[in-house]
């Protein structure tokens, strides 16, 4: 097996549309709603790059879901194109608290300035930039 990449995460959340409106708003991902074949209900997405987050709603999960799907169980990080600055100023902006950071810790390829947050379900979010040297 050769694994090139993450298709797609799936978020349990309590609130759909406050999720969107964070993801979109804040962070400027695309929304978009998703029809299955054979399916009772449209999914709600987040888009970003070739990548996507599946919203499930707590109580009303899609199948197939998590043996113990729970709203906020995940903590994301997000490889961004700007400097950790301008995510500062644009937090800043929006009134979003940094919980964390600026600090440079060790990303997925080296090591990467990064700031944490917390999203709609005061779970962690983060997004790094730059590569200084691989681990």
């Amino acid at each position: 097996m050769d694994i090139k990449r993450i298709d797609h995460i799936v978020l349990t959340v309590k609130d759909i549309d406050v999720t969107l409106d964070f993801y979109t708003g804040v962070l400027g991902m695309e929304a978009a709603t998703i029809t299955r074949k054979n399916s009772v209900r449209d999914m709600q997405v987040l888009k970003f790059g070739n990548q996507r987050m599946n919203l499930h709603e707590y109580g009303n999960e899609r199948q197939p879901n998590a043996a113990q799907a729970l709203p906020g169980s995940q903590d994301l990080c997000f490889v961004v194109d700007v400097s950790i600055d301008n995510v500062i100023a644009r937090l800043e902006k929006l009134n979003i608290k940094i919980e964390f950071g600026p600090v440079i810790i060790p990303g997925a390829v080296g090591q990467m300035e990064s700031v944490f947050i917390r999203d709609p379900r005061c779970e962690p979010w983060s997004a790094k930039h730059g590569v200084s040297r691989p681990r």
